[in-house]
């Protein structure tokens, strides 16, 4: 059983690309693509981190398909929005309490998601809040290499 940290996370402000998709028409590499060479324009960063958000609609999880659309974005957290890159937008993310679960493995193997929502959330004491989920992609994430490493936060209330 994998077992995350409870984390109340700080606001944050981001900012970044975002584009509308679903899984079954998963454009995530096209997201990325247009902004890794952009994110060095991204004035008053905090960290080196990229974080990997996703939207999703209130019903996205309750009727699930994987032809639900939702928006993934490509992001870097700032100290404020001045200074935002043409064509970037800002997003606050709230706080909020999370799980978080360390990940090293490739970013295409989503078992780690069916054990964390089939498994460690129904026998928890938590629910899933409707809230953005993301991904920080810090120094020891590597795309497409089994040795990378990232940190999954799912939003979560108590039950």
């Amino acid at each position: 059983m994998i077992t995350p940290q409870i984390i109340t996370l700080s606001e944050k402000k981001l900012v970044g690309l975002n584009l509308s998709m679903s899984l079954s028409s998963n454009k995530t590499a096209e997201l990325w693509k247009s902004f890794i060479p952009r994110c060095k324009e991204i004035e008053n960063r905090i960290t080196s981190d990229l974080i990997s958000m996703q939207v999703y609609p209130d019903a996205h999880f309750t009727n699930f398909s994987p032809h639900n659309l939702f928006i993934k974005w490509a992001t870097a957290e700032v100290a404020d929005f001045a200074n935002i890159p043409e064509g970037m937008q800002p997003f606050t993310l709230a706080t909020g309490l999370y799980a978080v679960f360390h990940y090293q493995g490739l970013s295409t193997d989503n078992t780690i998601f069916r054990t964390i929502f089939e498994t460690w959330l129904p026998n928890s004491e938590y629910i899933l809040d409707n809230r953005p989920h993301f991904e920080i992609l810090g120094e020891k994430y590597k795309n497409n290499d089994p040795a990378s490493e990232e940190e999954i936060w799912i939003p979560i209330a108590l039950k």
